[in-house]
């Protein structure tokens, strides 16, 4: 594939233009995402650690042909995430089997290990995809990641080159620039979501440490104002950084894009409030197998494009979808990846 930047043809619903509108509204119960059953499975990992997959039941039966999609959730998300929910039931109605791998310490159950999780720990979807390849699936694999999600798949698709057991990647608002998001969400309206995400991050940090079992300042953890002082007080001492400069340098997803060998698109939005255009790479940082979309429109994961305020339609889904397939196809037709190794 060609690589290319493409204008989206996503065009906002028309009672729906502004970017924080798109961004909340799918949050509301009203907003759509359909009600889904998951059967979780616990995923022990090599370091002695464990994560939680949750698969969609009631679609299609397991067998080793059948296409699968892991779903990588965003900051502080679960399979109950409106996007992952949509996600994982477009799939199952276009006959796939699909799964959202939980981040450690995400969703409703908690990891052994004195860490969290952060926006380059790409260990655990490697481990999981070859898992899934070694237990006898013999189909065609594919991902796709939101927000955080989308910059762990990306990083881990540029280190892993032609080296993955996955057919073709989507990538959904990524912060491909952690300095430019963390930024942004400084600014302006954007505060709002920064606040209430670092309440949930507290809250989720108060659950598994306390101040005489946390290894990290918990006084300047607890007092952090911005995602920049969240990740220099904890993120990055509990992962191995010596500080938000270093974690955001060595993780931001922008630096691995021109590795990338498996057939991959990213569709962002200019008009994300998590981010801002000086984020968007030029060609030179593509790899041919990568394809960036750009909507000029669509908030953060939102993408709301017709409907009415009580039955929405969203852009996403069936986006995704379309392009996995087309590569499922492309991959039937000229024989299929190597596994990874």
């Amino acid at each position: 594939m060609q690589h290319q930047i493409v204008s989206s043809e996503f065009k906002p619903a028309k009672w729906l233009k502004n970017r924080h509108a798109q961004t909340i509204y799918p949050a509301f119960p009203w907003a759509g995402p359909p009600k889904i059953r998951l059967r979780s499975e616990v995923l022990e990992l090599p370091d002695g650690d464990l994560t939680v997959v949750d698969w969609m039941t009631g679609g299609p039966e397991a067998n080793p042909d059948t296409p699968i999609l892991v779903i990588l959730h965003g900051l502080e998300g679960s399979a109950y995430s409106p996007y992952a929910r949509m996600m994982l039931k477009s799939a199952a109605d276009h006959g796939w089997r699909a799964a959202v791998l939980h981040f450690r310490d995400c969703g409703d159950y908690r990891n052994r290990l004195p860490r969290r999780y952060h926006a380059g720990e790409t260990n655990d979807i490697r481990y999981f995809l070859e898992s899934v390849r070694a237990e006898g699936h013999e189909g065609p694999m594919v991902a796709a990641g939101y927000s955080l999600g989308g910059n762990v798949l990306l990083k881990y698709l540029g280190e892993n080159g032609v080296s993955t057991p996955l057919n073709a990647a989507a990538a959904v608002c990524v912060p491909l620039d952690l300095h430019d998001s963390a930024r942004a969400l400084t600014q302006g309206f954007s505060k709002f979501y920064q606040s209430l995400l670092l309440k949930r991050m507290k809250k989720a940090v108060r659950r598994k440490f306390n101040p005489h079992t946390a290894a990290f300042d918990w006084h300047r953890a607890m007092n952090a104002r911005t995602f920049a002082d969240f990740d220099d007080a904890i993120t990055a001492p509990l992962h191995g950084f010596s500080g938000k400069d270093e974690y955001y340098d060595r993780c931001s997803s922008i630096s691995f894009l021109a590795d990338i060998q498996c057939p991959t698109l990213i569709i962002n939005a200019i008009d994300d409030p998590f981010m801002t255009p000086a984020a968007v790479p030029d060609l030179s940082r593509l790899s041919e197998a990568v394809q960036l979309e750009l909507s000029l429109n669509g908030g953060h994961v939102g993408f709301i494009d017709g409907g009415t305020p009580w039955n929405p339609t969203y852009y996403l889904p069936s986006r995704i979808i379309r392009f996995l397939d087309q590569h499922i196809a492309d991959a039937d037709s000229h024989g299929r990846p190597l596994p990874g190794l």
